[in-house]
């Protein structure tokens, strides 16, 4: 097991956490989740104590001198499947580290595409992620031991490392205390079904291109309702299925209106 505290990688035994949203990764590539924690937002909340994880490696379960972990498909059909017990043991080894039940994510194509609203409303205080490879895992730990399938996406990756890294930073940022200020999660895009809208910094001139004046006018409830408006009107133009299944305002619908008439011959 490997486990991140004050700042570095440690391989840690029966250690129970429970002050924290913690994450347990099932993965046969522990040092690519460990590196990729290393960065950004979610290396300062590991830091910060707000969220940790650790890594199992089904490998270590394993019986026999080889310590395999695949084998042929019956039926036959090309590639390898991941074997039951070893991942079967490896999901108890985490479970047993942990007093609270936790959820069993296996993170697949053919899973549930998690959304941002998703995250949101997690009341989870800690998940188990099996990282797949090869051809996927055997049905039967599926059936036995998962919880709910998860993917991020249609399209196809070698394993569900990275799924698991971006399912967990999407989550950590969520958390109190993880951004220096608390109001950029609940601003961001997806947090009101909506995409963000432009942003702009300093200088105000940039290659003949000014900052719009509504920026910089201090009007924070003209301010407040640009970004509204932007926001609608880029939705509406890059991701019109968000709006389908929202129920606009009359305010909303105005400024929506607004945009598309001031956009119409762009």
């Amino acid at each position: 097991m490997w486990y991140w505290r004050t700042g570095e990688w440690l391989s840690i035994g029966n250690l129970i956490i429970d002050d924290a949203m913690h994450f347990d990764v099932i993965t046969l590539f522990p040092a690519l989740i460990r590196d990729v924690s290393k960065y950004g937002i979610l290396s300062r909340a590991l830091d910060m104590g707000i969220c940790s994880i650790s890594c199992w490696n089904p490998r270590d379960y394993c019986t026999d001198r080889y310590r395999t972990i695949d084998d042929r498909p019956y039926g036959g059909g090309p590639g390898m499947v991941m074997m039951a017990e070893p991942l079967a043991k490896a999901i108890n080894a985490a479970r047993m580290q942990h007093e609270n039940k936790r959820k069993v994510i296996y993170l697949s194509p053919q899973g549930e595409k998690v959304t941002h609203a998703k995250f949101q409303d997690l009341d989870e205080t800690g998940l188990i992620f099996i990282c797949g490879r090869y051809e996927g895992i055997d049905e039967r730990l599926i059936r036995t031991e998962v919880d709910e399938q998860w993917s991020i996406g249609d399209y196809v990756l070698a394993g569900g490392e990275l799924p698991a890294m971006v399912i967990i930073e999407a989550i950590t940022r969520l958390q109190p205390g993880v951004l220096g200020n608390d109001l950029s999660a609940s601003q961001d895009t997806f947090s009101d079904d909506l995409l963000d809208c432009p942003q702009f910094t300093r200088p105000e001139q940039y290659d003949g291109d000014r900052v719009p004046d509504v920026l910089l006018s201090g009007n924070h409830r003209e301010i407040d309702q640009w970004r509204l408006k932007q926001s609608l009107g880029r939705t509406s133009e890059k991701r019109p299925d968000l709006l389908e299944s929202r129920k606009l305002t009359q305010l909303e619908q105005r400024l929506l209106d607004e945009y598309k008439q001031e956009n119409r011959d762009h």
